[in-house]
């Protein structure tokens, strides 16, 4: 569980951030899939699908598959959800900065959902794979964990809101300078 927030919502973003900001890749491919809805949508899949019991036990039962295609899954799906979200010096973003501060509220919906359901099942919902207290103990860190984590990208997102804001009323005031 905790690799799992580590790797979704503390790698992908800081990815992000140390992305060049003249870095927009026109492949089609890329820019589907960092559309807001859809990378929201893939960034939620991944994370819910990989909890319900079923996918987590063969995956499990199948360490190649977390290694090879879980792991990555977590680092690209978050890079593509994130890409348009954080501050890259607000260039060529596909989302303003106030849409990107409700992206990642909402994306605490399905994160506190998750590790919500993972701590108050009465037995382990993973085939006995894991002891009920550990279990609960994967879904606070999940819950609470997440949800400190999201409130801090959620700030730095408000801070580059008002920033922008602060921008844009610097080109008001100077364009009124600029008529008298």
């Amino acid at each position: 569980m905790v690799q799992h927030v580590t790797l979704m919502m503390i790698s992908g973003p800081l990815l992000v951030l140390g992305t060049p900001s003249h870095f927009h890749p026109k492949n089609v491919v890329f820019q589907t899939l960092t559309k807001p809805v859809l990378s929201w949508v893939l960034y939620a899949g991944v994370m819910i699908g990989v909890h319900l019991p079923g996918p987590h036990q063969f995956i499990m039962n199948n360490p190649w598959i977390h290694s090879y295609l879980e792991v990555p899954a977590y680092v690209v799906v978050a890079y593509l959800f994130y890409f348009n979200l954080l501050d890259r010096n607000l260039v060529g973003r596909v989302i303003s900065p106030a849409m990107a501060v409700i992206a990642l509220f909402l994306m605490m919906v399905p994160e506190t959902l998750t590790g919500f359901f993972i701590y108050v099942a009465p037995t382990s919902i993973y085939g006995g794979m894991f002891t009920l207290l550990d279990q609960r103990r994967g879904g606070s860190i999940m819950w609470s964990g997440g949800m400190i984590v999201d409130t801090v990208w959620m700030a730095f997102a408000v801070y580059h809101w008002i920033k922008s804001e602060e921008l844009a009323s610097e080109k008001v005031d100077e364009e009124m300078a600029n008529e008298q």
